[in-house]
């Protein structure tokens, strides 16, 4: 084992303690990485604490690009919705076909439901008879126990919803689980949801210790864990959009839209019925969700985890996301289970998260919901418009080559250049290499026009 690539006390070092440490332990040119590191923290020294505050062991920050997605009409209210996403495409996708619906009644989208779910798992010896029978008392003395906890969310119309027993004694002897309902209302609620469990795991040790219902023999109980659950498919939002199959227009290669309509359905049954394919077609449905929840400074990683989960709940790996034809109309939707916030966490704490919230006129959390199923959406029809029509790289590699040619450190002169022959041809690392070689050695003829 290397030595000098070991530390103790590294979190106790200052930030640039940290970095200094790094860069003479695991860089080969220490002074050009420590300059580069620095040259990206905040000059506003305020906000840059913020951000160090944020995470642990920060050492610089890691710049994602903000973008916007104008013309986005969604129940007759128009947003520039925010993303943030390291590829370009996704924005330009998600913005072309904003655009497209929007001259077609827009984007609808209704909240279903806004249940969250925590879990006290623990184990029992005494039997699911017995503890059925016990479990009306150990509920009355959870849900006083947490009656402080409870107020200020209750006040602003949340709290919990229900408090249930179930039994996994059938398949793992012995263990048993609270399953607790709440509704966290503008908040994501997981430290809510949290504290309320741990204090029920309290309350529920404490009730097997002094209950005068039980025999000495009962009273040994062991909680595992307490926490909260990503899996809510009761707090579930629904976006839409349809039109008359004539209105949907021409399409390229003199696609008709009769033809467009019954090849995009039948895309989207495909990804119904092969978890292959549905794993990359929900993957573009998330390129939209996880920017706009960047953005707004919400957990993509919960949202992503539940969505799949979601995406599986007959056991297939389906698509989340359907399509119908019928009496002559076009209708795409999805149906997708989302837990967001618009206040606290990190909504409070990142400037840009505010800024995007406000951007989209400050939404609560329902109407959130339904902005980020809104972008899943368009995003899921921008991807599957360009697969039954041009294919998915013409429009990709088109995007892309911006970043091919700063890559090649190609000059400004050379990327108009290079822009303008690629307009019709395919694009490609390779091809657009070689052609700038060319340019370079004077053989296009291009580079003195």
């Amino acid at each position: 084992m290397n030595q000098s690539k070991t530390i103790s006390g590294f979190s106790k070092l200052s930030k640039i303690g940290k970095v200094k440490w790094l860069v003479e332990n695991f860089f080969k040119d220490p002074e050009t990485v420590m300059h580069e590191l620095k040259s990206y923290w905040l000059q506003d020294a305020k906000q840059q604490e913020v951000l160090d505050g944020i995470s642990e062991n920060t050492i610089s920050n890691f710049p994602l690009p903000l973008g916007v997605v104008p013309n986005f009409v969604l129940n007759q209210k128009t947003y520039c919705v925010p993303m943030v996403i390291e590829e370009s495409s996704v924005v330009a996708a998600a913005s072309s076909a904003a655009k497209y619906w929007m001259d077609r009644g827009g984007i609808k989208a209704e909240v279903i439901g806004v249940k969250k779910i925590g879990q006290v798992h623990f184990y029992w010896g005494g039997g699911y008879k017995r503890l059925n029978y016990l479990f009306p008392f150990i509920q009355s003395k959870l849900i006083q126990d947490v009656e402080t906890i409870m107020s200020s969310m209750q006040n602003r119309g949340g709290g919990l919803l229900s408090l249930s027993l179930k039994s996994f004694d059938d398949i793992e002897p012995g263990l048993y689980q609270l399953f607790a309902e709440f509704d966290t209302r503008d908040s994501m609620g997981a430290n809510f949801i949290n504290t309320v469990l741990e204090q029920f795991a309290l309350s529920l040790q404490s009730f097997f210790e002094q209950s005068s219902e039980l025999k000495e023999s009962e009273r040994e109980v062991e909680v595992i864990m307490s926490i909260l659950s990503n899996y809510t498919p009761d707090c579930l939002v629904k976006a839409w959009v349809e039109c008359e199959i004539e209105q949907l227009g021409s399409f390229p290669g003199d696609m008709d839209s009769s033809t467009f309509a019954e090849r995009f359905a039948h895309a989207i049954h495909i990804a119904i019925v092969d978890p292959y394919r549905a794993t990359t077609h929900n993957k573009g449905i998330y390129n939209g969700i996880d920017a706009v929840a960047l953005a707004t400074g919400n957990d993509f990683r919960s949202i992503e985890a539940c969505g799949h989960t979601y995406a599986s709940r007959d056991g297939q790996y389906r698509s989340l996301s359907n399509c119908s034809l019928e009496n002559g109309i076009f209708k795409f939707w999805l149906k997708i289970p989302l837990a967001v916030g618009t206040v606290g966490g990190l909504t409070a704490l990142h400037p840009m998260a505010k800024r995007s919230l406000e951007l989209l006129g400050n939404p609560d959390a329902r109407e959130l919901m339904m902005v980020i199923a809104a972008t899943g959406l368009i995003q899921n029809f921008a991807a599957v418009r360009s697969l039954v029509t041009t294919g998915i790289q013409q429009g990709h590699m088109k995007m892309h080559l911006s970043n091919i040619l700063t890559q090649l450190n190609a000059t400004d002169h050379e990327k108009k250049i290079v822009n303008t022959y690629f307009e019709d041809k395919t694009v490609s690392m390779q091809g657009v290499r070689n052609y700038i070689d060319q340019m370079r050695k004077g053989k296009t003829g291009l580079l003195n026009h």
